[in-house]
């Protein structure tokens, strides 16, 4: 089969990102079948234009197609509209002209997005799959982001629109299944968000990493992904002013988002010298990164709709073989206690994310028999090839014609 997946914020390995939907491409390609997406031409992370052709094959049967990007996404709220929009309107016009298409995938947030998807399916009258990565725009509003009451309401019809007129939904968390079902989708699957274990070496111990920043000896908490506001990474901070003096520990913030400048900031006018900031990385180099850590660290926000959510970042750290410092609470929390992964601490709370810290420190033995479980889980339970096979399996369900009674 030929499947169009409609997904402005693609990520290759060389970019910075989660690469669920680049790995389980591959997989389908592998299989025999055909992949086209239609990616957006600007990162998203910096609104630069993103150096690749406008037709980008990947490997025999994986091509992107690069549509027409206005703007800077992460700029201001007119530049990320006018980016969506111009996204959306050009990926409807090249998603007509793919041929011998089987089914049309799209993904949300942002929405915009999905309705490309659905007009393109409903005019190629073919299936669609809506995959829901976040709850948008559950979290925009629970977060504070989106404020506008007209902006709320429109958001929330394009949502019920999609949910109610897509032949199948996808959702990536069993936090997300009672909101999408509350709002009309008829058909829902759960693929959870996962790894693919054979990208880490639990065994690698991150030297070259710890000499080029100068950390040898010291016991690292990795932090890896967006610096936002729902991140949370405040609390990071009010953690280290709580381990200023505990010399042997340093927390490693990699990424980048809006709120960075001012956390850097911040962090200079106290004299933390146990935080360090570093720019993002591409995907493919996380696992160096995440070698040289001795534990990792999840958190967002202590808002009520981040209860839902399945991190990609967390089953990264399990992957590693690292202790994941948890400051989520929900359906991720499960996880990471029901399979010894980590600790975890109540969002938003700075002195307990500090002892938490500490107290791996002060065992590091203990901490490595954490992280081990955590790879056992990442092995199994969670492993992105076993999950691109149920993605596989529900796809050819979705295109195979009706059996006659």
């Amino acid at each position: 089969m030929h499947i169009l997946l409609i997904h402005q914020i693609f990520i290759r390995p060389q970019d910075a990102g989660g690469t669920r939907h680049y790995e389980f491409a591959r997989h389908l390609v592998r299989r025999g079948h055909r992949v086209t997406v239609i990616a957006g031409s600007r990162s998203y992370l910096t609104g630069e234009p993103i150096q690749a052709p406008k037709r980008e094959v990947i490997e025999p049967g994986f091509e992107i197609l690069r549509a027409f990007t206005l703007g800077g996404v992460h700029r201001n709220f007119l530049t990320r509209t006018l980016g969506f929009i111009s996204f959306m309107l050009s990926a409807a016009w090249l998603g007509l002209r793919v041929k011998g298409l089987d089914l049309i995938w799209g993904t949300s947030p942002p929405l915009f997005q999905g309705l490309s998807a659905w007009f393109v399916a409903r005019m190629r009258r073919l299936p669609f799959l809506f995959e829901v990565r976040d709850l948008w725009p559950y979290f925009a509003v629970a977060a504070g982001v989106l404020r506008q009451p007209l902006l709320i309401r429109l958001a929330e019809w394009a949502e019920q629109t999609l949910l109610r007129n897509a032949d199948r939904v996808l959702v990536n968390s069993p936090g997300f299944l009672d909101h999408v079902q509350s709002r009309g989708a008829r058909g829902v699957d759960l693929i959870p968000n996962g790894v693919d274990p054979q990208a880490f070496d639990p065994e690698a111990n991150g030297s070259e990493f710890r000499r080029a920043h100068c950390l040898e000896g010291k016991f690292l908490v990795v932090y890896t992904g967006a610096h936002g506001m729902s991140n949370d990474l405040d609390v990071a901070i009010e953690a280290a002013r709580h381990l200023r003096g505990d010399d042997e520990i340093r927390l490693v913030l990699i990424g980048d988002g809006k709120e960075k400048p001012r956390l850097v900031q911040e962090a200079e006018q106290e004299g933390l010298r146990n935080v360090l900031f570093l720019p993002p990385v591409p995907k493919a180099e996380i696992p160096r990164a995440l070698a040289a850590a001795d534990a990792c660290l999840a958190i967002l926000k202590p808002i009520e709709a981040y209860r839902t959510t399945y991190p990609n970042k967390v089953f990264d750290y399990m992957a590693a073989g690292k202790p994941v410092v948890l400051a989520i609470d929900g359906v991720i929390r499960e996880v990471v206690e029901r399979e010894g992964a980590g600790v975890a601490v109540p969002p938003g709370d700075g002195a307990a994310l500090a002892r938490a810290i500490r107290d791996l420190a002060a065992d590091r033995e203990a901490a490595a028999a954490i992280g081990r479980r955590g790879r056992a889980a990442a092995e199994t339970s969670f492993n992105r090839r076993r999950l691109a096979q149920e993605l596989e399996t529900l796809l050819e369900a979705m295109v195979a014609p009706p059996i006659s009674p």
